[in-house]
């Protein structure tokens, strides 16, 4: 454990960017071998605005890294956050602790605001609008998200009080399951029912890609199950009863238009979203 922590202490950038490629590469071989639907699309054309939000999104979180590795080791040098009442426990325990409280205030708990506060929706549903979810909608998400969750994460390392050898541990276990549970994979039911008792399977996840309420507002996780069975959000959906995208935003054409995403926040006269169902 203390070499792995160690190496993740100082991961080199290339090593991280490697990371992100070779799990695009990876999901995107297996959805070709064990293809959960068989879409009838130009798989380039569909990816390059998701892989667009990609590079925003990881230029984002590199311009942003000085703010993580300053809260991180300020948090350490001071003895502060939560960690700080379980360092008595064993190694693996603490990080897997770690991991856990960092799932919950840095994706899990943000991506249920997102749900709830209108503003943040229109922001959001640029990732809820892909039709065809494969492992490049992983990434999909608006600038303006992407330093949202940023935010989040940093107030989760000072919270939580984690050093940053964990913090990049979690980043790394984050994007593999993002991109795992958003691949266009077909795992055996049984197996994807029992991982989603312990992790967010490819099943679980795609139920919140569903096109209508209730499923939308359900299954909020990224790496663990464990915070959508603890309050409540997990639902269950049968993969043949699945479709992709938004009832409220059918517009095809706009859904894989780069610039029309762009915008989609900054709208004067937006059309309904399914924000505006919950309040009739």
């Amino acid at each position: 454990m203390d070499v792995l922590i160690n190496y993740f202490n100082a991961i080199p950038s290339e090593h991280r960017s490697l990371l992100l490629v070779f799990g695009l590469s990876f999901f995107w071989i297996l959805e070709n071998g064990i293809p959960l639907f068989k879409f009838r699309y130009n798989k380039w054309r569909h990816a390059a605005p998701n892989l667009f939000f990609t590079l925003t999104t990881v230029t984002i979180n590199f311009s942003l890294a000085f703010l993580l590795l300053y809260v991180s080791d300020w948090v350490v040098v001071h003895r502060f956050g939560l960690l700080y009442f379980f360092d008595t426990i064993p190694k693996w325990l603490y990080v897997l602790t770690a991991i856990l409280f960092l799932d919950l205030v840095g994706a899990y708990i943000p991506h249920y605001i997102e749900h709830k506060f209108k503003p943040l929706w229109m922001v959001h549903l640029v990732h809820h609008t892909d039709e065809e979810v494969d492992v490049t909608t992983s990434t999909r998400h608006h600038p303006i998200e992407s330093i949202i969750r940023y935010i989040f994460t940093v107030f989760g390392v000072f919270l939580i009080g984690v050093p940053v050898g964990i913090v990049l541990l979690y980043q790394s276990f984050s994007l593999l399951s993002t991109q795992f549970n958003h691949a266009n994979i077909k795992l055996p039911k049984r197996l994807d029912y029992l991982l989603s008792f312990i992790i967010v399977s490819p099943d679980m996840h795609k139920v919140h890609h569903h096109y209508q309420l209730p499923y939308t507002d359900a299954n909020y996780g990224n790496i663990f199950s464990l915070w959508d069975h603890l309050f409540g959000t997990y639902l269950y959906l049968d993969r043949n009863q699945l479709i992709y995208g938004l009832d409220t935003f059918p517009d095809k054409r706009e859904n894989k238009d780069l610039i029309a995403l762009i915008k989609q926040p900054f709208q004067a006269h937006r059309k309904p979203t399914t924000m505006d169902t919950k309040d009739n």
